[in-house]
């Protein structure tokens, strides 16, 4: 953090994040991006406004001095996605101070960020998913890893689990039972249905793994210790060479593709929200974009004025 920032700046953002990791549960990696984001913008009021600003005045810095620090910041090549998300920290950071300060902060908490294009999830076909889990299936040198990368990816891709979840699974979560409980971002818990594809992929490398699973994490290197996730992710890039898929075919597209095949079949918005354990139903609704971009697609190819 800049040592021009002073003191009690300092110090109050050290509080907030200690809110925001002990109250609120952040991530790890949350944090680590609040903090970068926050001590940006105090290290930019400390020559904008004097190394000697109060609290009173960080919290109700005006609209001018809010848009300087943005043009600062796309001055030195931030993104606007990027951006975006360093207001969003800034937010936060100034409508807890100013609850504490007691003074408005409508000019910051009110303040628009830059427009920019979401990127929309690139979710594999449903004929593309299947193929997948059955390369990942014959690939490996031995059969309890051809077995282990199996429930893995149909762990990603039939329950909608983060890759993170997924390894996070203790030994003790075999044999599967038919709702899984997982510990999602934020430490918030959410139950998912493990489908019996998923099950019997878990019991059939568990009877084939060497080590003990009486304890430990469920998913196993060649040595017996925690799975890597890149492991996974390398898993994902030999399958999809032989498929010829995209290098979107990452494990993150099989939890994209779960969300997606669900909303293609008609589930209903919310309840795909719960089961990808979505803070915000703003965050599950992209998959409504995704749909009407792959119906525009096929209008384009099949209607003979498009």
């Amino acid at each position: 953090m800049s040592l021009a920032i002073p003191p009690a700046a300092r110090d109050a953002l050290e509080a907030w994040l200690t809110h925001q990791r002990v109250i609120e549960g952040a991530s790890p990696h949350t944090i680590r991006a609040y903090a970068a984001d926050v001590a940006g913008w105090l290290a930019f009021l400390a020559g904008h406004l004097g190394e000697g600003y109060g609290l009173p005045a960080l919290a109700s810095v005006p609209h001018a001095d809010l848009r300087a620090w943005m043009a600062h910041e796309r001055a030195r090549g931030l993104g606007a996605r990027s951006l975006a998300r360093s207001l969003s920290a800034v937010r936060r950071f100034t409508g807890w101070l100013a609850e504490r300060e007691g003074v408005d902060a409508t000019a910051v908490l009110s303040a628009r960020g830059p427009k920019f294009r979401r990127k929309l999830p690139r979710p594999l076909s449903e004929r593309d998913a299947k193929a997948l889990l059955l390369t990942v299936a014959e690939d490996g040198a031995e059969d309890w890893i051809r077995a282990r990368d199996l429930a893995v990816v149909t762990l990603l891709y039939g329950c909608g689990l983060r890759i993170s979840e997924a390894l996070g699974l203790p030994a003790t979560a075999h044999p599967l039972p038919e709702v899984l409980r997982i510990l999602g971002k934020g430490s918030k818990e959410r139950l998912v249905p493990a489908i019996p594809a998923a099950r019997e992929a878990v019991a059939r490398y568990a009877a084939l793994c060497p080590f003990d699973l009486t304890s430990g994490p469920l998913f196993r290197g060649a040595r017996g210790g925690a799975l890597n996730p890149r492991l996974v992710a390398k898993v994902m890039e030999r399958a999809r060479a032989t498929l010829g898929l995209p290098p979107t075919a990452t494990p993150h597209a099989l939890r994209h593709s779960f969300a997606t095949h669900l909303l293609n079949a008609g589930g209903d918005l919310r309840a795909i929200q719960e089961l990808l354990g979505h803070a915000s139903l703003s965050t599950t609704q992209v998959y409504t974009a995704v749909d009407g971009a792959r119906l525009m697609e096929v209008y384009a190819r099949a209607h003979p004025r498009a």
